[in-house]
């Protein structure tokens, strides 16, 4: 039954994308952040319904009549050039083979970023694609809250399978992303009953967290909360309800978890964290051998054994740092650290812009939450494999888009017309909100 309801969902969305193209990029995103075929035990397990949905859009693009254009940014160019260097170490990798499989599966997913650059082109559509990406990953982080509250946190919560986020500790960050954005739609909604679905998702996201018993999402979780109350114009407040959480947190989570937690200042007798430590002497080595490093999918027995200290523990980088800096040397990890930055430097400039003015107050208060999405993963992300993962990079693509949104649009030149107001903004986001300033303010 649930075979055949998502292949009916999916399919009767194939019409709908093909005379409005940008649909196209909300259900690739609801299949590649909730894998929902991935619920489903039949023939819709293995169904490419991704590819097809991409090839339903492109073609919609092609006979659309909108007009659309990439934002033009300084960022988008170090972009394609970190893109262009994967490609060049793909070329020169260890383990070409493998390599090339890797990079196929990446240059999909950069593809579609790239449609959400040219499609997502309003902040009503911005708007809807983050619903798309709180529900799909929320789906998981919710039930994985539900699920810590009733085991009493003795248990680990998982992904969807072969996903991004099938891992434990890849799903811990994923939904520690994606609450600020929930904390944005809050923000946004003029419905009582989602703002109360909404902090009980945050909740329930936070006890998933937890529930993982992943320690680089309790570093995320320090991170963003710390960031979260420095920039808070409501100190008191905010650092009342991060305490709570924290001690409320601390105290319901049961001994497992306080013993895994502990190795985070233990960590020479932990293995895990020793291996990792040797895949980043690994990662270096490659990198001061190899201009281009050891290209992707290069993690084996026969390179560690070329270049790591240790080399029988053979393992993932678990950083999003070093495992580009391995798969694609020095200038590899040069231009993502750039592309970071710059990002970073964007989301500024759009909160700096409403500091005088509330015309752009909608796209200053999302551009301070992803900042916020974006403290979790660099500082999670350190000791998580999700350098290609493809919540990030969506993230990179909306900070440019509200940037952009900062030019007005004219309502006559878009499909959506009628729902916006003069400057292109959805008149359904209501800009009421129901406390008097910002708890964060930039």
């Amino acid at each position: 039954m649930r075979d055949v309801l998502i292949t009916l969902l999916v399919f009767g969305c194939l019409p709908i994308i093909f005379m409005r193209p940008y649909v196209g990029i909300l259900v690739w995103s609801w299949l590649s952040y909730m894998n929902p075929h991935r619920l489903a035990w039949g023939f819709a397990y293995d169904m490419p319904f991704a590819q097809i949905v991409a090839i339903t859009l492109l073609l919609g693009l092609v006979f659309n009549k909108e007009k659309h254009t990439l934002p033009i940014d300084r960022l988008l160019w170090v972009w394609l050039a970190f893109i262009c260097w994967m490609c060049l170490s793909t070329v020169f990798a260890l383990i070409p083979e493998a390599a090339f499989i890797a990079l196929i599966k990446i240059i999909k997913i950069q593809l579609v970023t790239f449609l959400t650059l040219l499609l997502i082109n309003s902040m009503y559509r911005i708007h809807q694609l983050i619903w798309v990406i709180v529900v799909s990953i929320g789906y998981y982080s919710v039930k994985g809250g539900l699920f810590t509250i009733i085991t009493g946190g003795g248990s680990r919560v998982w992904g969807p399978p072969g996903s991004f986020i099938a891992e434990n500790n890849s799903l811990a960050l994923a939904s520690l992303m994606i609450i600020p954005l929930m904390v944005y739609l809050w923000r946004c909604s003029g419905k009582q009953w989602v703002k109360i679905g909404l902090v009980a998702a945050i909740i329930l996201s936070l006890a998933s967290v937890l529930g993982s018993q992943s320690r680089g999402a309790l570093l995320g979780i320090v991170a963003m909360g710390c960031f979260f109350w420095f920039k808070s114009s409501a100190k008191l407040i905010s650092g009342i309800v991060i305490v709570a959480l924290a001690v409320a947190g601390w105290i319901l989570m049961p001994e497992s978890w306080h013993t895994r937690m502990a190795t985070i200042s233990n960590y020479q007798q932990d293995n895990s964290a020793m291996g990792r430590i040797n895949a980043w002497h690994y990662s270096v080595n490659v990198a001061g051998d190899r201009l281009s490093g050891a290209g992707l999918n290069s993690w084996s027995l026969e390179t560690y054994a070329i270049y790591a200290p240790d080399p029988l523990n053979a393992q993932a980088a678990h950083s999003i740092y070093f495992s580009v800096l391995a798969d694609h040397g020095w200038p590899g990890l040069i231009m993502f650290a750039l592309i970071l930055w710059m990002v970073w430097r964007s989301l500024g400039k759009v909160i700096s812009s409403d500091r005088n003015t509330s015309t752009f107050a909608e796209e200053a208060y999302l551009a301070k939450m992803i900042k916020v999405s974006l403290v979790a993963y660099m500082s999670g992300g350190a000791f998580l494999s999700l350098s290609y993962f493809d919540l990030p990079w969506h993230l990179f693509a909306i900070s440019l888009l509200i940037k952009s949104q900062q030019t007005p649009v004219d309502p006559r030149k878009t499909k959506d017309a009628g729902r916006y107001n003069n400057r292109g903004v959805a008149s359904l986001i209501s800009t009421k909100t129901t406390h008097s300033g910002p708890l964060y303010d930039g």
